[in-house]
């Protein structure tokens, strides 16, 4: 029996991750919206792609949530983008609404899924949905760190005219201004970085990272980014799916690891058939330790916004 996922959400992000999805070819995809016929014409032309391509992977657009019953894993990605004047606190009440919804109708359908979380801001919304789901804590992990260690990866490899391939980092904390890049574990080749850049052009670097998103929602004029966010969740589901035991950057429910307790917040961690399966502690500088902390606050601000 093939593996079934579901995407919560058909805009840029989640249609093109039902693409890819379908073109691993290693379970059924089901694309929901609200939107009526619009997740079903894009089901439909992804589903044309599969003789082309080669894969007989079942792709089915809904606005009916039955249609997402017994998933494996759900991805939701659905919810407001971040407009201009908004403030954090707006968009936290804004997309609470949302993810309650759609948390409620997951654990209906799909009560023993597991759930990534996309929907901004991350880390706040993950932790709603483990709220509203009843989950255990190993069942619902936002995406966060895998994206934005992906995009200091690009510019470091960038900076010193290496193969992404050879370059290693680790980005923690929470998905925004507050994320904390360790540089100081960051290698090309097993080189650290420090002797391959100079210390203010790393920091220029980290900057570029943390600044990421909003570079790219500068440069389109109107959207935001949706091939590397998708491509980032794919390889937490391959991990998952396939029991990869990857160890990946991503938010997690912390229960005293680096001294933070009951939040999320982005740290290493490995992921496999059951979801979360173990926490990664890295051992940080006092001064990372702060970074991270001050990361965590921030979570725990828009955590109170939601009243949770």
């Amino acid at each position: 029996m093939r593996s079934k996922i579901s995407v919560i959400g058909a805009g840029f992000v989640g249609s093109t991750l039902v693409q890819r999805l379908a073109e691993r070819d290693y379970a059924d995809v089901v694309m929901f919206d609200i939107v009526p016929n619009m997740p079903q014409g894009k089901a439909l032309d992804i589903r044309q792609a599969g003789p082309v391509l080669g894969y007989d992977s079942l792709v089915t657009g809904t606005n009916d949530y039955t249609d997402t019953a017994s998933s494996d894993i759900v991805v939701i990605t659905s919810g407001f983008p971040r407009k201009p004047g908004m403030t954090r606190d707006d968009l936290v009440k804004k997309n609470q609404e949302v993810i309650t919804q759609v948390t409620e109708q997951v654990v209906k359908h799909s009560p023993n899924s597991i759930i990534i979380m996309v929907t901004n801001p991350l880390d706040a919304m993950a932790q709603l949905a483990l709220h509203i789901s009843g989950f255990p804590r190993e069942r619902v992990i936002g995406m966060a760190g895998v994206l934005d260690t992906a995009r200091f990866r690009t510019f470091i490899a960038q900076e010193v005219g290496a193969s992404v391939r050879d370059v290693q980092a680790y980005v923690l904390g929470g998905h925004g201004d507050t994320m904390v890049p360790l540089s100081r574990l960051c290698t090309v080749a097993g080189v650290p970085i420090d002797k391959l850049i100079s210390a203010e052009r790393i920091e220029q670097i980290v900057q570029r990272a943390r600044d990421g998103g909003a570079e790219i929602v500068k440069l389109l004029g109107n959207g935001s980014a949706y091939f590397a966010p998708s491509a980032s969740i794919l390889q937490m589901v391959d991990s998952i799916l396939l029991d990869k035991k990857m160890i990946l950057p991503c938010a997690v429910y912390l229960q005293g690891e680096y001294d933070i307790r009951n939040l999320f917040v982005g740290v290493p961690a490995q992921l496999g058939a059951k979801g979360l399966e173990k926490v990664i502690e890295v051992e940080l500088t006092a001064g990372e330790q702060t970074l991270l902390q001050k990361s965590a606050d921030a979570v725990k601000e828009l955590v109170q916004v939601m009243g949770i």
